[in-house]
């Protein structure tokens, strides 16, 4: 049931194991640590065919760091000189601070036209370089890609941005990366005219309340004046920044169970485009991943959150009550949480250690429904279900860091 994935980066970048190394271009030609030209359009063919679209991890504000090197696909490149593409009247001279990096994150200008950490920043205002940004989104989408992740967008100001997606030959999905705390000299919704964008300020409270056992966190989650409307909103627990503790505590699968548990109230909570990590096991924050053989499946490094069985079923559980709001919310201790999405469906989340023995009010249709957290469907139940009565009240037992889950798909009789 998943709508899309947002794969990284796939244009020639600097040589190097750090994941970060993607995120610094040398030309857009389609050749990354990820594979050729053909095996990316291959993926993307064989995604389409099963009516999964890609978003693609644009990075268009900027090039490599302010250095001279070699990009994995054998192209050499000077400092701000990129041979056929940009010179150095191409990138921003902000002439502050010494290196010309932003030193002050709260000065709109240092934001916008200052280096981040030693990126050579371009010129998006300039029409030359507009279309050359184009012209690679433009090549992306005519070999089937769908949408696209605009990498370090608060760092161009949103017209620029907006005249680039002017000039695509079709439509795309647009999601902007505007990393954003309630405070600072640009907000996420002066990018909405672009298209959908991050909300930074949705994991903090999941953290909170799946990780110290807060749940007053999650209440009312995504109704305060600086959050994005949920229409607009992608959200996620973690993405390739936050799960190594950029910006704050890191929160990731090292965290077990109570890393499934904040997802699957994302996964249930009616609040944005909820996004799911798929990642792969790191010490160093900076570390690559894995090198595991081509065709491998998951393990060998590899962690694959979005296969996990409970995030993975929880997915139905999101497109069988999609448009429903959150309904019967009640907390019935400081660790016990359930709420349901009208009719269609009901979630019961323990953050405690403690079991629990509770009595839920929903609005599910009276019978018996399977727990889909513990098995894969119906025919495989084994006695995990729930018995809701006339009344639409059912009972609930869940032992310490656990989740029920139920919808009208998984109703027995």
């Amino acid at each position: 049931g998943y709508a899309a994935v947002q794969v990284s980066p796939p244009q020639e970048h600097v040589e190097g194991p750090q994941w970060w190394t993607r995120y610094q271009p040398v030309t857009y030609e389609l050749v990354s640590r990820g594979g050729t030209r053909e095996q990316f359009i291959d993926m993307v063919t064989r995604c389409r065919a099963v009516d999964v679209d890609i978003y693609v991890d644009a990075v268009i504000n900027h090039m490599t760091g302010a250095y001279a090197g070699i990009g994995v696909g054998g192209t050499e490149f000077g400092e701000y000189h990129y041979p056929g593409l940009y010179d150095r009247d191409d990138f921003h001279d902000c002439g502050r601070n010494d290196g010309n990096d932003i030193a002050n994150f709260d000065d709109l200008f240092e934001l916008q036209n200052c280096e981040l950490v030693n990126l050579t920043d371009l010129k998006t205002e300039s029409e030359s370089v507009r279309t050359k940004l184009a012209g690679f989104l433009n090549d992306l989408l005519s070999v089937g890609v769908a949408g696209f992740r605009i990498d370090a967008a608060k760092h161009m100001p949103p017209e620029d941005i907006g005249a680039v997606l002017e000039l695509l030959d079709r439509d795309a999905y647009v999601f902007q990366e505007v990393i954003y705390h309630g405070t600072g000299p640009i907000a996420g919704k002066d990018f909405l005219a672009n298209g959908s964008v991050t909300e930074f300020q949705y994991s903090g409270p999941l953290e909170k309340a799946f990780l110290e056992g807060d749940i007053s966190a999650i209440r009312d989650l995504g109704a305060g004046e600086t959050f994005l409307p949920s229409n607009d909103a992608v959200v996620f627990t973690d993405n390739h920044d936050t799960q190594r503790g950029h910006w704050g505590e890191a929160f990731n699968y090292k965290a077990g169970d109570r890393y499934i548990l904040a997802n699957i109230f994302m996964l249930a909570y009616p609040y944005g485009y909820p996004k799911v990590m798929s990642s792969y096991e790191f010490e160093d924050k900076d570390a690559g991943p894995p090198d595991a053989p081509v065709g491998s499946t998951c393990g060998e490094g590899w962690v694959c959150e979005h296969r996990n069985p409970m995030i993975a079923n929880m997915v139905g559980f999101r497109n069988v009550t999609h448009g429903e709001p959150a309904t019967n919310w009640e907390e019935h201790s400081d660790s016990v949480l359930s709420f349901g999405r009208g009719a269609l469906g009901h979630v019961v989340l323990n953050v405690g250690d403690e079991s629990a023995d509770i009595t839920v009010a929903s609005s599910l249709e009276p019978g018996t429904y399977c727990n889909i957290l513990m098995a894969a469907d119906a025919s495989s139940c084994d006695g995990h279900t729930i018995t809701v009565d006339e009344s639409g009240t059912f009972e609930a037992s869940l032992e310490g860091v656990t989740a029920i889950a139920v919808h009208a798909g998984s109703k027995l009789d």
